[in-house]
């Protein structure tokens, strides 16, 4: 089991970028998979982006694809995700998930360890 606590959310007009970080602490949290989930208000959580211990292997939500990136630092232990040319529809809490088998997974079922959440608001 790990911790996970996000950051950098916050209110960006459309088109701008914000860049969230995942902190990820406790015993081998170095070797789990970590995914970005967001949810909007009435409707539910959808994956964003995910990647796998090694940082070799990444995936992306269509709608996120070309505009977001995700990488890791396991110095810091972070997941970071970068997001460019934000979108009004881009708006939501965005939680991170950490897979204890360290894989990159898109279906938040798999996923048994999750943060609280940071608020991304997209003004148009």
């Amino acid at each position: 089991q790990v911790q996970l606590v996000e950051s950098g959310g916050g209110l960006v007009q459309a088109g701008g970028s914000l860049r969230l970080s995942c902190a990820v602490s406790g015993r081998r949290s170095s070797l789990y998979g970590v995914g970005w989930f967001r949810q909007a208000p009435g409707k539910e959580r959808e994956f964003v982006a995910t990647i796998n211990w090694s940082g070799t292997n990444t995936y992306f939500a269509d709608s996120t694809k070309g505009r977001f990136t995700i990488s890791r630092d396991d110095a810091k232990n972070t997941v970071d995700l970068q997001m460019n040319s934000l979108k009004p529809e881009d708006t939501g809490v965005y939680f991170c998930a950490a897979d204890a088998n360290g894989l990159a997974l898109v279906d938040a079922k798999w996923y048994g360890d999750w943060g609280q959440g940071t608020q991304v608001t997209v003004s148009s």
